[in-house]
Order: structure tokens, then sequence, then C-alpha cells
């Protein structure tokens, strides 16, 4: 694909089945565990009005989060394969193609990799993020506020190895509640089981817009770079 009309902005059909969709939010709303949505700053319930449960590492929930990172994975490899600079810009990557010599991976490799070699390299350049299952009451919940995902926040600068941001929209029985994209002016309709991978830099500034008729539920998280030490070594 090298049309100009490429936005960065890819949405994956059907990346989660619907019976498991709907017995994610079964269990969600049978937890009680859920707390008021925070944004980088902490609690404004101005900027995000949200219930949320930090799923990743909490006990009974791993076998969610493991079906969740592997619709990503599964998605985040065409997301790769149609905008391979994702993958090999930020870093120097190299192969060692059958029965060639290592060399530095170009654009046209992507196109031709098989899955393997592609899903070695996904792993070794990137890790997936802390997921959080959300829930924005009907005619109130919303992150009407227009935010990016990438900003300088702790010492460890986690925040800032955010690559890609996602979202896995887990039912669609409700009007409005698109996924807007300022600078794209482009709004996502959310679809049940339906994945949503874009930037998490400015250019990619979005919103999360109110529902109406109906509560809306999903999963999002980011792609991190790992840590250097990992990607380079500790030398």
């Amino acid at each position: 694909m090298h049309a100009h009309q490429q936005d960065f902005i890819a949405v994956i059909p059907e990346a989660l089945d619907p019976a498991a969709c709907a017995a994610i939010i079964e269990r969600f709303e049978a937890s009680g565990q859920e707390a008021p949505g925070r944004v980088g700053g902490g609690h404004f319930p101005d900027l995000k009005r949200s219930s949320d449960i930090a799923i990743s590492g909490r006990a009974g929930w791993s076998d969610v989060e493991q079906m969740l990172n592997q619709a990503v994975f599964h998605g985040l490899k065409q997301y790769l394969r149609t905008y391979p600079f994702a993958l090999i810009a930020p870093v120097m990557l190299q192969y060692t193609p059958a029965g060639g010599s290592a060399r530095r991976i170009v654009y046209e490799d992507l196109e031709s990799m098989d899955d393997a070699t592609l899903s070695h390299l996904l792993m070794t350049v990137f890790r997936p993020g802390r997921i959080n299952l959300q829930r924005y009451r009907a005619g109130e919940g919303g992150y009407p506020y227009w935010h990016c995902e990438l900003y300088p926040k702790d010492g460890q600068a986690e925040t800032l190895h955010r690559h890609l941001l996602w979202t896995l929209y887990l039912n669609d029985d409700f009007q409005a509640g698109q996924t807007e994209f300022f600078h794209q002016r482009r709004s996502i309709a959310p679809r049940t089981g339906s994945l949503l991978i874009a930037p998490a830099a400015f250019t990619h500034t979005h919103r999360g817009n109110r529902p109406q008729g109906g509560d809306k539920y999903i999963a999002t998280s980011w792609v991190l770079f790992q840590p250097a030490a990992k990607l380079y070594g500790s030398g």
C-alpha cells in the first residue's frame, strides 16, 4: 500500500469473537472491581468519566489478559504489514533470510516475510502494555478531552515508550460513542469485537465520545517498545 490516503489508523473487524466480548462484559459487571477512570494526571471526571478495571497481573483475569493480547498481537502483524516503518524505522533491525547472510531489514522485506519471522521481530522490539477494561455509562460517560497517549510522566519513561494505542470494542448496542481523531477528521464507530490500532503521538490526538441509549465497554492499552537494556544490551 502506497496510497496518499494512509492515515495510520487501522480497524480490524472480528478481532475477538462476540461471545468472548459478551463474557468479558459479564465478568466486568460481576467482579465489583471497577474504579473511577483516571487520566495521566489523576482523576478528573470533567476530562474522562468512566469505570475502569486494570486487569494486568490481577488475580482471576489472566485468561482475559492473554486472550486480548493474542487478538492484539494478531492485529498488530496485519498493521505492520501495512505500515512496516512502524517496526523498522525506530530501530535498526537485522535478520538472516533463508539461504542468505545477515543484513538490515528493509521496507520490502515485510511484505514477503513469513509469519514466524515477523512474530519474532515483533516480540524483540515491542511489549504489551497494561490492559484496562472500561465502561462508559449512557448519556454521561466519555473521554471528551482531546488527548494523545505519549507524554513524559514517570522516572522510567514508561509513558514515552508507548508507540501505538489499541482499543478493542466489546459491544455496540448503543448509539454514538465513536472514537474521534482530530487531525484525520475520522470517527471510528464501535463494532463488537473490532480492534482499533493507531499511533500514540500527538498526530493522532483523539477523544471518546459519549454513548447514548446504552453503556459502552472497551478494552484498551498500548504497544510499547522494549526497554533499552533489552533492545540494545546493558552496555
